[in-house]
């Protein structure tokens, strides 16, 4: 391969120094040209517009294809490749040179393994490829960090609601059924059984503790009080009603103990423990539900009056209770 390339650059040299001595005009289109027979060489292009003598040119080609041809044979050890001439797009314009005296230089460079040398034109022969680096070495594994570790959440407590209590047992210790001096009918063991049961209906229905059936008793001293609003001469029956304080149409005073008060037509003594459960001032007072004691030292006390004076009928009921400690 070495020595393809001396000879070639020889041979241009030659070229070079007999174009100006020899007669004659070129065209620019005309070129002087040395080319090696074998593969893998590209072609010298000298272009000069100065004069040339056509039979030397003749001659030169044909000492440099002879030179070229004995050079190849001798040298074995070259690898061929494609052979890139230089120029042959046609991108290059050629330039003249300065003086038909001064003789352009051309300088050959062989391009590295590649067996391509530079032209005179100004262009480069195919760029050696870089040698393919080996695998990209493998990342060694590494072991993830460790999660930080939760605490685990605090369990939720349990609410342990207290269960409420049933209906107690036992019953009512009874009522005399007494009768006013107007003939007004007083509380009945009736009436105080259906007031009783219906009282701790409604305390075991909103869970608070029953009252024991023993303590929820008969008591006279609102009874007398309830005679005396219903013997009340007046047709109004809501004459001499209310709470201690209240006075009768006749001018008699009020005697007898004061409670809680309910009363109209057609009620009993389950009625009235309703009505006095529905409204809010009457159960905080009677039914007392923010109570937290034991329910065994209190004693509910209960009366009932049937009709009145001058008109009532049997029917028209007024009823008083209280919550006291036995």
């Amino acid at each position: 391969m070495l020595r393809s390339l001396l000879v070639g650059s020889a041979l241009a040299t030659s070229a070079i120094l007999i174009a100006p001595i020899i007669g004659g005009s070129v065209d620019v289109a005309d070129v002087l040209s040395a080319r090696t027979v074998s593969e893998g060489v590209s072609a010298i292009t000298i272009v000069d517009e100065s004069a040339v003598d056509p039979g030397a040119y003749v001659e030169l080609r044909q000492r440099a294809t002879s030179s070229s041809a004995a050079a190849e044979s001798s040298d074995d050890d070259s690898t061929p490749s494609k052979e890139t001439p230089s120029g042959a797009d046609g991108d290059a314009e050629p330039t003249p040179s300065a003086t038909p005296s001064s003789a352009p230089t051309a300088s050959a460079t062989a391009a590295p393994g590649s067996g391509s040398v530079g032209s005179a034109s100004g262009s480069t022969g195919a760029p050696a490829q870089p040698k393919p680096s080996g695998p990209a070495p493998v990342p060694s594994p590494t072991t993830p960090a460790p999660a930080p570790t939760q605490a685990a959440p605090a369990p939720t407590p349990t609410v342990t609601t207290p269960a409420c209590a049933g209906m107690p047992g036992g019953s009512t210790a009874g009522a005399p059924s007494r009768t006013s001096a107007g003939g007004v009918a007083g509380t009945t063991s009736a009436d105080l059984a259906q007031f009783a049961q219906r009282f701790n209906e409604i305390r075991v229905a909103n869970c608070l503790p029953p009252v024991p059936f023993a303590n929820i008793r008969y008591d006279s001293c609102m009874e007398n009080r309830l005679f005396w609003m219903a013997e009340d001469p007046s047709t109004d029956p809501m004459s001499a009603w209310g709470h201690v304080g209240s006075v009768r149409s006749d001018g008699v005073p009020s005697v007898g103990c004061d409670g809680n008060l309910a009363g109209g037509s057609n009620n009993s003594g389950a009625t009235v423990a309703q009505k006095w459960w529905d409204s809010s001032s009457h159960r905080t007072s009677l039914y007392k539900p923010s109570y937290t004691g034991s329910t065994a030292g209190v004693c509910v006390l209960f009366a009932m009056t049937h009709g009145g004076v001058p008109n009532e009928p049997y029917s028209f009921t007024r009823a008083a209770a209280r919550w006291v400690s036995c």
